[in-house]
């Protein structure tokens, strides 16, 4: 009973914070989280924005290349970060210690480039447009990561543009970061989100939002001509989208379980890969390249997840709550455990919308994008206690932090009802004795 009062309690709290979506804010360079008194800081340094060519700061840039912007990832040894912006179908490409844009990097491909693609099809899957060349398109960027010691970035594309509905299999790029330039092109299944790599550099997971399927892809070469896909990982049921193509309908929807956040534990054995439907947290055997079973007992609609000192953090979008628990216990109760809810979880509840989650290099704090209220907050994860806040603009979804744990960066993506976003956020991040 108690859990169920709780739970109609975050409901009330998650309807009244949807309502105040229509509040687009805008916040100032050299703004400071509250309180002033928290044991960690951040003060937003620079932003790049494609808001207001008119500017107060010369560290406020206006940036035509930030539209729609997804997700960040930061190369700090080569002292970069990337910007993936969804409709504007790029990369920016920054210097991270001087604040400049190097480069951007345009995920369009035609007939010159054809080189990029030595497949059409994954696994099966087929395209239902009708088209002489599949690999005519622009691609959508949505998240990325690095592998082989940070020699390549790996984008997946939400669609290809001549697929309206994300009906049809996607692609991913495999950037060669010391040219910035896409050196291979892989085909992937429908509607490719989140992606992870292993951390012993073999394998890179692409979660296929649309139909309950990873794609599981063998990276041990230097080679990005010899990677290939291994096994097709499936949660329960692979299911088959049936859509019309002329007209258009809401992605985020008939999803299946709408897998999103996916990560491999830290001696590469298991995969883990959030179930934003239905809820849960269903593991892979990599080495048997199997499905094992899928964990309940935190707060269902996980988007995001992180492991970081022996711990798994979730962040759950519509509930709002970054859940914690003991990566050894987890995986002990995945092996040998009864059932499939784990009640051994600890919670802070920091706003309706929880996107990205990042922990500090130390494990001591975790960093939360809360899209709905507009916010970036930091927790204390010893105590799974919310220390700080400050402002983001409006809507804050994508977010990494730097290895020396000073630089944290912030993508607002914006909504299409109420507008905001096309921003790049940089904060400074003190930690206070």
């Amino acid at each position: 009973m108690h859990k169920f009062i709780i739970l109609a309690i975050t409901l009330s709290i998650a309807l009244s914070s949807i309502a105040q979506d229509k509040k687009v804010i805008r916040t100032k360079i050299g703004n400071v989280s509250e309180p002033v008194t928290a044991e960690v800081k951040l003060t937003l340094s620079e932003r790049f924005q494609h808001v207001s060519s008119y500017t107060k700061s010369e560290h406020d840039h206006f940036d035509k290349s930030v539209y729609s912007p997804k997700s960040v990832q930061i190369l700090e040894k080569k002292d970069k970060f990337y910007v993936n912006s969804l409709e504007g179908f790029s990369t920016g490409v920054y210097k991270l210690s001087e604040m400049k844009q190097s480069k951007v990097i345009h995920h369009h491909f035609n007939a010159q480039n054809a080189n990029l693609f030595l497949d059409t099809f994954a696994f099966d899957y087929q395209f239902t447009t009708k088209k002489s060349s599949y690999n005519i398109f622009k691609g959508k960027p949505v998240e990325g990561c690095f592998t082989h010691n940070g020699k390549y970035l790996w984008v997946t594309y939400y669609r290809r543009s001549f697929d309206r509905n994300a009906i049809d299999p996607s692609a991913v790029a495999i950037i060669d970061t010391d040219k910035d330039e896409i050196v291979r092109v892989m085909p992937t299944g429908v509607l490719p989100k989140m992606i992870a790599a292993s951390p012993d550099n073999k394998y890179v997971a692409v979660t296929h939002w649309g139909d309950n399927t990873i794609g599981l892809i063998n990276i041990d070469s230097e080679n990005p001509a010899d990677f290939k896909y291994v096994k097709h990982l499936i949660v329960n049921k692979r299911i088959f989208p049936d859509y019309s193509s002329d007209k258009k309908v809401d992605r985020d929807h008939g999803c299946g379980y709408c897998l999103r956040g996916t990560v491999f534990t830290p001696d590469s054995k298991f995969l883990l890969v959030a179930r934003m439907g239905g809820g849960g947290i269903a593991v892979f055997d990599v080495e048997q390249k199997k499905y094992i079973k899928t964990v309940f007992g935190m707060h269902r609609n996980l988007r995001h997840l992180v492991i970081s000192n022996n711990f798994i953090y979730t962040g759950t979008n519509v509930a709002g709550f970054i859940d914690k628990v003991n990566l050894d216990e987890f995986i002990e109760f995945v092996l040998h455990g009864e059932g499939s809810t784990l009640d051994t979880w600890e919670s802070v509840y920091i706003g309706v919308g929880v996107r990205t989650v990042v922990t500090s290099t130390d494990g001591k704090y975790i960093f939360g994008a809360v899209n709905n209220m507009s916010k970036v907050v930091v927790v204390r994860t010893r105590d799974m206690k919310k220390i700080a806040e400050i402002d983001a603009d409006s809507f804050p979804v994508g977010m990494d932090i730097n290895d020396s744990g000073d630089k944290l960066i912030v993508t607002s993506q914006g909504k299409s009802k109420y507008g905001g976003g096309n921003s790049v956020m940089v904060f400074d991040v003190e930690y206070l004795k």
